[in-house]
């Protein structure tokens, strides 16, 4: 079994491209916090920014622009491996964890190169599935932002992160430069440990600063990683509004001890206009890597992902689906266009991971654990394309002379009027609302809510907000369900069950 990383109580120090591209000035930076961090005897790491600036990730019409966001400045401010190597010597002189946050698949091979020890996935790339996956092969300790995204964005991060079997932690954090006090929304700190209550959960600061008392605040709320961006002076450029000085980063790790209430919204808020302008700047866009003609199936060796995102006209890299087909003839360098997504139909493959991503995030509400590699079975009536109007998920637990399972409806779901020969079963509400016809009879059930069916006895269920229930019964046997609808009662049982083998929540 891997040793697991101790993310409490540590302090991720950001010089991001504050390094100003100068080694000298890096080392400056590096030494003066150092002193700090070991006078104040806390844990911490000086975390880079990696893109392939010069290489990929700009898109190649772009390289030369001086009027597009970020992009002058990363060229300005990049180093190459043997100047990272010469930092990262300093940094450990000073006995500091070295991280880094990759924008690009290529930064990820510098930080395996490199022997990083920490990967920092931003908010940005949050929802860079292609990125993920390739962090996911480093097998390094990850800690993932989380501004701007909802809580399914954020349950799919969290869920490739268990898939691939990572050692992670997750960031509330707000991509307002700097932060204003009304934005900080330090109750998603609640959220985020109440959602995800075996995982640490972290601050991520844009705050002033000289503001110390919102680190304080974060640790009170549960806080257990805290994040700001650092650097000093220096005649090249001004350090920007929201960056820490060594003065400021003694102060603030001074004062995370303290802690006092300060109240945010207790649901996860929808992102502020200027906050998706400034995550969209970083995105990556779907671009052709070749010229491709009108009804060619699109596939991942045909694309390349770069910024700017082109939202008018294309789609970002989380959303790419592999099998697109080409509505139109494309030129080599131009973006996918976004009409494909829609006209596009998804895939069974496609509906089932929607389905079972959703099932995640009610389980995770509810707090309710399943065992590992679990065996689902997907009900759908009439068919995967109508899931979400007529079905319900059915996690197997036990079957002998008595038989358990646990049957998730999403919000608005129905399951048809049927009956069971052979078993008689009860239903206990786990989580949210069912509404039960049992014999013509009908009535509301809620958490901690009970009823039984008896053999022969007609009966339909559907709920509202979305449910989970136990259903203990006598033994389950395939093909006892007989519906009123010939529909499905023609039907073989391989028609209307999807499985998913060792699904792991």
């Amino acid at each position: 079994m891997k040793k697991l990383f101790n993310f409490n109580d540590l302090f991720t120090l950001d010089l991001a491209n504050n390094h100003l591209g100068s080694i000298e000035h890096g080392t400056n930076v590096i030494n003066e916090l150092g002193a700090i961090v070991n006078e104040l005897d806390v844990k911490a790491a000086i975390k880079f920014q990696f893109r392939d600036t010069l290489d990929t990730f700009v898109h190649p019409d772009f390289k030369d622009r001086t009027d597009v966001k970020h992009i002058p400045w990363f060229i300005q401010t990049y180093m190459d491996k043997k100047g990272y190597e010469e930092l990262i010597r300093v940094i450990r002189k000073n006995n500091m964890l070295v991280m880094s946050t990759p924008f690009d698949n290529v930064s990820v091979d510098l930080i395996d190169s490199l022997d990083i020890d920490i990967i920092k996935i931003a908010s940005c790339s949050a929802d860079d599935y292609p990125l993920i996956k390739r962090i996911c092969q480093s097998d390094k300790p990850v800690i993932i932002s989380t501004a701007g995204l909802n809580l399914s964005e954020i349950d799919k991060a969290v869920g490739m992160l268990r898939e691939h079997n990572m050692d992670f932690a997750i960031m509330h954090c707000v991509a307002l430069y700097p932060t204003p006090d009304g934005s900080l929304n330090l109750n998603q700190i609640d959220l985020l440990k109440k959602r995800y209550p075996d995982v640490t959960v972290g601050w991520s600061t844009h705050e002033s600063p000289d503001d110390y008392t919102t680190v304080q605040l974060a640790y009170a709320k549960g806080a257990r990683i805290f994040e700001r961006h650092v650097g000093m002076q220096s005649d090249i450029k001004a350090l920007n509004a929201y960056s820490s000085e060594p003065k400021h980063v003694k102060h603030w790790i001074a004062a995370y001890q303290a802690a006092v209430a300060n109240c945010g919204s207790v649901n996860r808020p929808p992102y502020l206009a200027e906050e998706k302008d400034s995550l969209l700047s970083l995105k990556r866009g779907v671009f052709c890597s070749k010229d491709i003609k009108k009804g060619d199936i699109i596939s991942e060796k045909d694309i390349f992902y770069a910024i700017p995102l082109n939202l008018e006209v294309g789609f970002d890299a989380g959303k790419w689906r592999n099998g697109l087909v080409a509505d139109q003839d494309y030129k080599k360098n131009a973006p996918l266009n976004k009409d494909m997504l829609i006209k596009s139909e998804l895939s069974d493959e496609d509906i089932v991971n929607n389905i079972m991503l959703q099932v995640r995030g009610m389980l995770n509400d509810a707090r309710i654990k399943i065992g590992k590699h679990s065996d689902i079975e997907i009900s759908h009536h009439y068919g995967l394309a109508r899931f979400r109007e007529f079905g319900a998920v059915i996690i197997d637990i036990i079957n002998r002379k008595y038989c358990k399972k646990l049957i998730i409806q999403l919000p608005r779901q129905k399951h048809p009027y049927h009956y069971h020969k052979k078993k008689e079963e009860t239903f206990q509400i786990l989580y949210g609302d069912l509404e039960v016809e049992i014999g013509g009879k009908s009535m509301s059930l809620s958490q901690g809510d009970i009823a039984t069916v008896e053999k022969t006895e007609w009966h339909k269920f559907h709920t509202l907000n979305g449910v989970i229930f136990e259903e203990i019964s006598t033994t389950h046997y395939n093909n006892d369900s007989f519906y009123e609808d010939d529909k499905i009662s023609t039907l073989k049982r391989e028609e209307r069950k999807t499985i998913v083998k060792n699904w792991e929540c």
